[in-house]
């Protein structure tokens, strides 16, 4: 099978496609055939160990992943594709299937590997059937950002908060974290950059907030709560966290998603599939590459200035 390694940490450019045998799953696993996968930021983080070792998730990163280099040199952890084979204690599927899946169970258990055209997993992980009638680029779109804005969310008590104010709001999280705020019933308001002003307004947002132009913190507009969704690799994260303090009402939470390690959650994921089947949320994606050109597609990323997702489409050219 076709998959991209990263052997060292370091720039895009570390990243090399290479023949690998097909993996076999074990008895309670699946095997799926993946025809769509994204490049988060996450990944970004952990292909150039762009985290000092001292910082807390640098430390942690360590101990999951490696120091040197990643124990496991496949990256990626989402997948959209077809059940292809199945251990024989795997009951939860069939063959051919359709499912989209988010290879972590915990913060300390994972299973990197869907830059390639096969991964096994265990079935009882974040696997679900693909919502009807939405593509594999668009399932493959769902996971990383809607699972981590509803776990920050959740965190923030979103469903008892009236005004929230989302930082990094066209982003993977941050488009999904103004939709998902907007389903529970919050006053929304984004923040991003003039080109992406229409995108978040149309996700839900009651008003959107140029940072180009104007210092939100010193609106006389107070949030009850305030999700900063602005990845480590952004230049201005920092920035935005100090402005961000100054807006919170009395009371008020501040939640970033550069704190702490979330936990996915199967139900999280249904909920999401739920929300994406009845019209009420929908995963925005930027660009798509062939996973041939992940290097470009890291490359991209890196710039923080995508608009939601970055997907990679895996061919399958089997004779």
């Amino acid at each position: 099978m076709k998959a991209v390694v990263c052997m060292k940490y370091g720039p895009p450019e570390v990243l090399q496609l290479r023949d690998f045998e097909k993996p076999t799953p074990k008895k309670n696993e699946i095997c799926i055939k993946i025809h769509a996968t994204s490049v988060t930021s996450s990944d970004c983080i952990i292909r150039g160990f762009n985290l000092p070792k001292w910082h807390p998730l640098g430390l942690m990163m360590g101990l999951v992943l490696g120091f040197g280099k990643p124990r496991n040199p496949i990256l990626g952890m989402v997948a959209a594709g077809e059940i292809d084979s199945m251990g024989q204690d795997a009951k939860r599927f069939n063959i051919s299937d359709q499912v989209f899946a988010y290879t972590v169970k915990s913060s300390t258990r994972m299973r990197f590997g869907t830059y390639a055209q096969y991964i096994c997993i265990p079935e009882d992980w974040l696997v679900l059937p693909i919502p009807s009638e939405i593509t594999y680029e668009e399932a493959a779109a769902i996971p990383y950002g809607g699972e981590l804005a509803l776990h920050f969310l959740k965190k923030g008590d979103v469903q008892s908060r009236k005004k929230v104010l989302i930082i990094g709001a066209s982003g993977a999280i941050g488009t999904a974290a103004v939709q998902l705020a907007s389903y529970y019933g919050a006053k929304v308001t984004g923040v991003c950059s003039t080109p992406n002003l229409e995108l978040v307004r149309s996700l839900g947002a009651e008003a959107v907030i140029d940072y180009t132009k104007e210092d939100y913190s010193k609106r006389s507009e107070r949030y009850d709560l305030i999700l900063d969704a602005v990845p480590l690799l952004v230049a201005d994260s920092k920035r935005f966290k100090k402005q961000a303090r100054s807006a919170l009402a009395p009371k008020g939470k501040f939640i970033s998603i550069n704190n702490g390690s979330p936990t996915p959650n199967i139900n999280d994921l249904v909920l999401l599939k739920n929300l994406v089947e009845s019209g009420k949320y929908k995963p925005v994606i930027d660009k798509s590459f062939p996973l041939e050109q992940i290097v470009e597609a890291h490359r991209y990323v890196e710039t923080g200035h995508k608009k939601g997702n970055v997907v990679i489409t895996i061919e399958h050219n089997e004779t």
